[in-house]
């Protein structure tokens, strides 16, 4: 044991020593490689290289100087890492798909948004870009403290001026060990208005940073931001998943439709997501695709992906966004070094904490100003002494012997410190002319000036941050460019209705499956939960089934053929004008291939708080029905979820919201309908099945209606027969019966397509399977007995009447929407 002492050998606990050792390594990690600094954003790596650079003269305004140049400057001096490490940071920098505003400005290849690599630093040149100009402006001025490089040789800078906000508008990305982080870039215009409004109010809370001057994050590559409650979410906590989303332009080319996509999101690598979009049509997972063509130049970004002539390009491209990267996401981790540790910060914190830095970098720069006056104000003042006795001093001089004696007695006799009298000895001949000693008692009384004026900003904190905004301002006025990414509301996710404003609105859905949401001054008059339109969609072969008055912030459910129910936010709906024909409902739900919205309805959360025993009454195509109190849908998914459980071969044909004692009125093909009042279908939950409300006796039910939509029942077949009869002549039964006759069913007029309640002064739409549309008055239609055949309403020839609407009557002389 004793022989083991005496050659330095001791017994360690193996867990205690790889413990100690490997908290070693990861705080190395954490603190000098793979984090920022909150207070300039940079990591050392970043940092060296820039202050290498500044060291260098690699000036915005000088020649570019070899890549490997600088590399081997950084190296040998600051960061002994190995030269790969090195340039690929500097590549980075130099990249503007990479960094939001780039501090390096690269002459030669640095690589591509395809993924390419940089060329060898042999061939590439660089320098600072101007706006890193500012990151190390004033370094030479006291502003930061420097410390010792890696063998002591020489001195790097712990952190930089930063006169911009570098780590808010150009983010980081890092990963280092048991922790990562990942910020992202901003606008600087955005930044610096934010940073101001934290100086003046430092109570300001992160909703209002958000609404007023940060509205989110800004990435090079541009593309949209889907949805604000992420962006608060990851503002508030420093963690958050932002959906980013491609911008794409859908195009008719030679009379087909294509897909240009003309941003993507940041990171992502082009040309993978080109491979992906193309080995996608070939393994035929997305139908449809043509061709994929990638038809960028310096111009800009240009992904031209061409359709077949019947294909649905919005239906293709909401299976690119799921499938692809044209939809992806950026997880915000908001971690950077404070004082050397690693914290999670909110977007206020940043702020705070850069302005805190900008602070003492002024703080320190004013009193190195204010030193440097001082100490030529002594020098000053010692002149101006020496002018005032020059003779004695002319005297003095000639007398001494030797240089220490002039110095010496200059001190005593003079009552002149050290520096004074070394001014006055080297003072030349000349100033002793009387426009140079004016010269003297003029720079005196400036620097005086300038002395007062340097200690009153030290004295007063409103003056530090009075120069902080100007420079800012200055800084942002040089540099700031127009925002480049687009934050549209997301569908996706439940928005923060905070960021919403509550307005009343108009949702539309046609036949073929296009919803959008208008302004309610779009129509001139409309009664709540509107089931008459004025007009029609804008295609030739399509309708507007569905119109609804409600507000932003109501919930929209939409029922769907195979039973399921989804649900939306009325934001949540895009905004069209008028003429537009909107978004197919296929890019907003989950849809299957083979599902269809057959009803909308809205629930609005105050009447059914004044009003609670409200229902929504649902009908099969088999005659299945079932009555489910409104509360059950209060907490639906928007992914959807099982309203109706339906039987094999069958699906959902209606829903409606009744008040727990109307009158249902419910149609077969056959001609038969059942009228009974809704009490006599007991509530159930969204699980069941139903029970039976007409005994379809083979037909199918193609339709519901209840005696608050109308007092007249109107009928039309697939032929283009109708005809209206009064509610009060079909017989209150009880459910399940096989019905009465509505209409007589023949082969002249064929089976009924369509059962609507009406008043009898509106118009009726119909529109047949080879796009033909008929607008006529209801007073055309022949009112008759249940038995009778109808008239002929429109002539169909070969082809069936596939849909009818009623809608409102236009006034003469008023444009239709």
């Amino acid at each position: 044991m004793e022989n083991n002492n005496q050659r330095g050998i001791r017994k360690v606990k193996l867990t205690s020593e790889m413990k100690y050792s490997f908290m070693q390594y990861a705080m190395s990690v954490i603190v000098a490689r793979a984090l920022p600094d909150v207070r300039d954003g940079m990591k050392p790596v970043q940092r060296r290289i820039i202050h290498g650079m500044n060291e260098l003269g690699c000036y915005s305004d000088k020649a570019y100087k070899k890549s490997a140049r600088i590399v081997g400057e950084v190296m040998g001096k600051y960061h002994p890492h190995g030269d790969s490490s090195i340039y690929e940071a500097l590549v980075r920098m130099a990249q503007d798909f990479s960094y939001r505003y780039m501090l390096v400005d690269g002459h030669g290849n640095f690589g591509s948004i395809d993924g390419d690599g940089a060329a060898a630093m042999r061939y590439t040149e660089a320098r600072m870009s101007k706006i890193s100009m500012e990151l190390v402006r004033d370094i030479n001025k006291d502003t930061i403290d420097f410390i010792p490089n890696y063998d002591g040789e020489e001195k790097e800078p712990s952190v930089l001026p930063c006169r911009i906000p570098n780590l808010l508008i150009n983010g980081s990305t890092g990963i280092a060990v048991g922790m990562a982080t990942n910020i992202p870039p901003h606008n600087l215009n955005e930044v610096v208005d934010a940073i101001i409004a934290v100086s003046e109010n430092p109570d300001i809370s992160i909703l209002d940073l958000m609404e007023n001057y940060l509205h989110g994050p800004d990435f090079p590559t541009g593309g949209y931001i889907l949805g604000k409650s992420a962006i608060k979410k990851a503002y508030e906590t420093g963690n958050g998943l932002i959906v980013m989303r491609a911008k794409t332009e859908i195009e008719e080319h030679k009379g087909k439709p294509r897909i240009v996509v003309n941003e993507i999101p940041y990171q992502v690598n082009k040309a993978r997501l080109h491979e992906k979009i193309s080995q996608l049509a070939r393994d035929k997972v997305v139908e449809g695709i043509t061709d994929v063509r990638d038809e960028s130049n310096r111009e800009g970004i240009r992904l031209v992906i061409e359709l077949k002539r019947d294909v649905q390009a919005e239906v293709v491209l909401n299976q690119l966004y799921k499938l692809t990267s044209l939809q992806t996401t950026f997880g915000v981790n908001s971690i950077a070094l404070v004082n050397n540790e690693p914290k999670t910060l909110n977007i206020k914190e940043l702020i705070t904490l850069y302005l805190e830095h900008q602070e003492e970098v002024i703080r320190r720069r004013t009193q190195f100003e204010l030193n440097k006056a001082e100490a030529r104000a002594h020098i000053l003042e010692g002149l101006k002494i020496a002018l005032d006795h020059i003779d004695a001093i002319i005297n003095l001089i000639r007398s001494s012997r030797t240089t220490e004696e002039v110095q010496n007695r200059l001190m005593e006799e003079f009552n002149l410190s050290d520096r004074q009298a070394r001014a006055i000895r080297e003072m030349q001949l000349q100033r002793l002319a009387g426009l140079e000693r004016q010269k003297i008692e003029d720079e005196l009384t400036e620097i005086l000036k300038v002395i007062a004026d340097l200690k009153d900003i030290l004295a007063n904190q409103s003056r530090i941050l009075d120069i902080i905004k100007t420079e800012l301002i200055e800084v942002k006025n040089k540099y700031g460019d127009a925002r480049r990414t687009e934050i549209i509301q997301g569908t996706f996710d439940i928005e923060d209705e905070d960021l919403i404003p509550v307005e009343d609105i108009i949702i539309s859905l046609t036949n073929n499956g296009y919803v959008k949401r208008m302004p309610v001054d779009t129509y001139k008059s409309q009664n709540r939960g509107g089931r008459g339109i004025k007009g029609m969609a804008t295609n030739n072969d399509d309708i507007v089934s569905s119109l609804i008055h409600m507000s932003t912030h109501d919930d929209l459910l939409f029922f769907t053929n195979k039973g399921k129910v989804y649900r939306l936010k009325g934001y949540n709906i895009p905004e069209f004008g008028r003429t537009a024909k909107g978004l197919p409902v296929v890019n907003l739900l989950n849809l299957d291939k083979d599902e269809s919205v057959k009803s909308m309805i809205n629930i609005d959360k105050k009447d059914i708080q004044e009003q609670p025993e409200q229902y929504l009454f649902f009908v099969t195509e088999k005659g299945l029905v079932k009555r489910v109190a409104i509360d059950e849908f209060e907490n639906i998914r928007q992914t959807g979820k099982i309203a109706i459980k339906l039987k094999e071969e069958d699906q959902l044909v209606n829903v409606k919201l009744t008040q727990g004692h109307d009158e249902v009125l419910i149609a077969a093909s056959n001609g038969k309908l059942v009228r009974f009042n809704e009490e006599n279908v007991r509530p159930m939950g969204r699980s069941a099945s139903g029970v039976r409300g007409i005994n379809v006796d083979g037909s199918k039910v193609i339709g519901m209606t209840t005696d608050k939509e109308g007092k007249l029942i109107m009928v039309v077949t697939e032929k283009g027969y109708g005809k209206m009869s009064p509610i009060d002549e079909y017989r209150l039964s009880n459910r399940g019966g096989k019905g009465v006759k509505t209409i007589n069913v023949t082969e002249r007029n064929g089976d009924i397509v369509a059962i609507r309640a009406v008043n009898g002064d509106e118009d009726l739409l119909i529109i047949t399977n080879d796009g033909i549309v008929i607008r006529l008055p209801m007073e055309q239609v022949k009112t008759a007995g249940r038995a009778t055949q109808g008239v002929r309403l429109i002539k169909v020839h070969d082809s069936q009447v596939s849909s009818v609407e009623v809608v409102e009557k236009t006034k003469e002389g008023e444009e239709e929407a």
